[in-house]
């Protein structure tokens, strides 16, 4: 197996693991805020979208480049998502 084989086997395999069953949203710069707005971490007037990023990113663990590539995109959907399913939870 080639190694970009492999690194996709171990990357689908992590993905399940930690909840990567969906397609992540695109990338769009719009999505990308609306998605930091609902962890908590709106991007306010003049704020720049890639130090937002990379606050993130801090957060979680990952490399703190300030892009939003798959793996920025996948956790920010996902903890979306989370905070979503809690709010419904307590709205129940």
């Amino acid at each position: 197996m080639s190694a970009r084989g492999m690194l996709s086997v171990v990357g689908t395999a992590v993905g399940g693991l930690i909840g990567w069953s969906d397609q992540p949203p695109p990338a769009d710069p719009e999505v990308v805020r609306s998605l930091l707005a609902e962890v908590g971490m709106p991007v306010g007037e003049g704020e720049s979208l890639a130090l937002m990023v990379r606050a993130f990113q801090e957060r979680v663990g990952l490399d703190a480049d300030g892009v939003a590539g798959p793996r920025t995109v996948h956790l920010l959907a996902r903890y979306a998502n989370e905070i979503r399913e809690l709010n419904q939870g307590m709205a129940a």
